[in-house]
């Protein structure tokens, strides 16, 4: 299990950069690293009106935790936060945010990184894009009978 001052959290609820701050800060910690990965309004020349995320929830929130202990396992940090966004979710919206602490710079860039690497690699998240005419699945989708 991840140590208790971190959260993994998948949500239909708008995500919180604030919220992410205020959950890594900690006084032992010099460094705070965030990504905030938003959504587009233009996809391979495509506008976008919003997209849709699906996740097999209990499953990803357990695929955080994996990356959340491997993160740890790999660098000294103080705190991690990731949440990732289900539903619909506009242009210039949050979808993901993850922010993480550290003594020092290096750690905290170098382990938020590898978190939303892994996380868009691993977790059972899947994202459709939805256009003025159509829709499309991005990247892998989920399993028929979803």
């Amino acid at each position: 299990m991840a140590a208790k001052k971190d959260m993994c959290l998948v949500t239909s609820r708008p995500l919180s950069v604030d919220a992410a701050y205020r959950a890594v800060r900690r006084e032992d910690c010099g460094a705070i690293c965030a990504f905030i990965g938003t959504v587009r309004n233009v996809n391979e020349g495509k506008a976008v009106r919003c997209l849709s995320y699906s996740a097999f929830e209990e499953m990803a929130a357990r695929e955080c935790e994996k990356i959340v202990i491997e993160a740890r396992r790999r660098w000294d940090l103080g705190a991690l936060y990731v949440a990732h966004r289900t539903g619909i979710v506009d242009p210039a919206e949050p979808s993901v945010v993850i922010a993480v602490s550290a003594s020092h710079r290096a750690e905290a860039f170098a382990a938020c990184r590898f978190v939303i690497e892994r996380l868009k690699r691993t977790a059972p998240i899947w994202k459709e894009e939805f256009y003025a005419r159509g829709k499309s699945w991005v990247g892998s989708r989920p399993a028929s009978g979803r």
